[in-house]
């Protein structure tokens, strides 16, 4: 079985296509994911379109994860996801360590990432990276959301 963590290329574009839809369903079951698919806009095809790194994992040349980078002084880790029936082998580690790996060669800083109050996975994955929370946001409705 081959384990691999690439830089994406604009062939994989259907297939992380597929995974961010999967993973954007999944944030809407944990708390702040609507919120945060509603910040976010979905890539759909547009994985490519702001100098954005992008890594994919795969196994066996199927594409189970994602990383986006956005580049900068301060480096933004924008999303990652790992499939679920494919957690627990490493690969947001080793997903991690190529953004890691492309910030630094980029001259970032810092490397900021987001994990949602819910996503203990995620919490998890950046901290054994020794990334740490700075700041939480908090918010409320102030009138009902329409649907």
């Amino acid at each position: 079985m081959e384990q691999v963590v690439r830089r994406a290329v604009p062939e994989d574009c259907p297939v992380l296509d597929e995974l961010e839809a999967e993973a954007r369903d999944a944030l809407l079951e944990t708390r702040g994911g609507e919120r945060w698919c509603q910040v976010v806009p979905a890539r759909r095809g547009r994985w490519f379109d702001d100098d954005a790194n992008v890594f994919i994992a795969e196994i066996d040349g199927v594409g189970i994860g994602y990383l986006v980078l956005i580049p900068g002084d301060v480096a933004v880790v924008e999303s990652v996801f790992v499939t679920p029936g494919a957690r627990e082998v490493g690969f947001g580690d080793w997903l991690l360590e190529a953004a890691l790996s492309a910030a630094v060669d980029a001259g970032s800083r810092l490397l900021e990432g987001t994990a949602l109050p819910g996503d203990r996975d995620l919490k998890n994955l950046f901290e054994r990276a020794g990334i740490v929370a700075r700041a939480i946001t908090v918010s409320v409705p102030l009138r009902p959301t329409q649907s």
